[in-house]
């Protein structure tokens, strides 16, 4: 079992940048690959970035290439998505994942965090 706890969550205003985090406990946790995913009221939960395991390979959803950025720390047990330029549709619950790094890109994660609350207001 992996648990992971997602933290930094928060309002911000449109334009601002926000930094989330995800600290991962458990079963050889840095050896998976871990993702962000975010829902928004009444839509579907979607893919925002993943990261492999060692960190040398990212992905990221178009709507937010070039503005949000997915990293970890290996010795921490963290991944953190560094979100700026945020808009009001950014707006959702965040979730962190992990598992093999197709499993995560897909969203077919067997684990998941609880969700941490970002607000961008216009």
């Amino acid at each position: 079992q992996v648990q992971l706890v997602e933290s930094g969550g928060g309002l911000v205003q449109a334009g601002g940048s926000l930094r989330l985090s995800c600290a991962a406990s458990g079963r050889t946790s840095s050896s998976y690959a871990m993702g962000w995913f975010r829902q928004a009221p009444g839509k579907e939960r979607e893919f925002v970035a993943a990261i492999n395991w060692s960190g040398g390979i990212t992905s990221y959803a178009t709507t937010v290439k070039g503005r949000f950025t997915i990293s970890r720390d290996n010795a921490k047990n963290t991944v953190s998505l560094q979100m700026s330029r945020l808009k009001p549709e950014d707006t959702a619950v965040y979730y962190c994942a992990a598992g093999q790094y197709m499993v995560v890109v897909t969203g077919a994660s067997p684990y998941w965090g609880q969700g941490t609350q970002v607000t961008v207001s216009s």
